[in-house]
């Protein structure tokens, strides 16, 4: 029997900054008053500012609070959900190390107060001052143990090292420690070498998954995986494809180009494993999750090419879609023949449930 089970891997709150401010610490309460500061985070990137004005679907990018959120769920048959920031995408640009962990602080205690507070069935994702990795490491552990996160987010853009630094490696170990995930998501779109793009469309097409493809291919070549092993890293909002990229272009470039590595710094590949089977074996271990949605015309040939472990639905609400929107999505997953039921029931249900350590009835297990 067809499950009609939904978790929805990847939302999104639109913040209020107002809001968020009454949740900074007195020394700067003040100074980020809303006269002083209209916004608490650097613009996710120049790209969008000044555009042409796109048409987007209707009722999209409506500010919904949790109540709002319970409503789309209701309407659309998504039983829980979970939720990333808008504005806060742009975390990883903040070059003042002390803002950072102020903002981060009150952005989470702003999240659990006033969306996951009133509405159970919404989980979070903590942000995380990723500049300063000890106090990244002290705001996941609160994020997770006192207000109750999945996990913390890590910037696709922005941040001073790569992820596959040792710089970020002590966030890692104390995800592990904590069982808890840690997601890329995507968002700020400078700096990748097509600022000069003049369609906010085409920006948006490459943006989200180019820094899915730098995220990734950073952790697995420098081994973040094998160092990790009880790790969970999370790719959101690029889509399918460029996954299938990254398996097809490391294989042949990593047999070309075969990294030397007396020391054992870089990734722990055997001596008779394919990179692509290297790359396969941390998707079967549940250490590498992707955001799909659910009309991806890639999306079942990557289920058959794979396997269906990482790939998690996504709705994006309330950003670019409508209720309409999303519950067509699910009913094309549904209702393709081109995978079986097992497959919908893990990427509708069942790797969400893995990937952010959720209980059958989306409690935090």
């Amino acid at each position: 029997m067809a499950s009609t089970r939904v978790l929805d891997g990847d939302g999104h709150i639109l913040e209020s900054q107002q809001e968020i401010a009454k949740f900074l610490p007195d020394p700067y309460k003040d100074v980020a008053s809303v006269a002083r500061m209209p916004i608490l985070f650097p613009y996710l990137d120049h790209l969008r500012d000044g555009q042409a004005p796109c048409l987007i679907p209707p009722g999209s990018f409506r500010k919904v609070d949790a109540a709002g959120w319970g409503e789309f769920m209701d309407d659309v048959h998504i039983d829980a959900a979970v939720v990333y920031p808008t504005s806060g995408l742009g975390v990883g640009r903040i070059n003042n190390l002390s803002w950072a962990r102020a903002i981060t602080h009150a952005y989470n205690d702003y999240l659990h107060t006033c969306f996951l507070e009133p509405n159970p069935r919404l989980k979070g994702m903590g942000l995380l001052p990723m500049q300063d990795p000890e106090a990244a490491v002290h705001e996941l552990r609160r994020a997770v143990l006192d207000l109750g996160m999945c996990g913390g987010v890590l910037p696709s853009n922005g941040l001073p090292e790569h992820l596959g630094s040792k710089v970020y490696w002590p966030v890692y170990e104390e995800a592990q420690r904590l069982g808890c995930c840690l997601a890329v998501h995507g968002g700020c779109h400078g700096d990748f070498g097509f600022d000069d793009l003049n369609v906010w469309a085409a920006v948006h097409a490459i943006g989200h998954p180019h820094g899915m493809v730098i995220g990734l291919t950073a952790m697995l070549f420098n081994g973040i995986f094998d160092k990790f092993p009880g790790l969970k890293v999370g790719f959101l909002e690029g889509g399918v494809a460029w996954f299938l990229m990254v398996m097809e272009r490391a294989s042949r470039s990593g047999e070309a180009f075969r990294p030397f590595d007396p020391e054992g710094d870089l990734m722990a590949i055997g001596p008779d494993e394919s990179i692509e089977e290297y790359i396969r074996r941390h998707l079967k271990a549940g250490r590498i999750f992707i955001g799909v949605e659910g009309d991806e015309p890639a999306l079942t040939f990557a289920v058959n090419h794979v396997g269906n472990e990482p790939f998690i639905f996504s709705s994006d609400f309330p950003h670019e879609v409508n209720n309409d929107l999303i519950r067509e999505e699910i009913k094309e997953l549904r209702e393709t023949e081109e995978i079986t039921q097992a497959d919908k029931d893990a990427i509708l249900y069942k790797n969400a449930e893995r990937f952010y350590g959720l209980t059958g009835n989306g409690a935090a297990a």
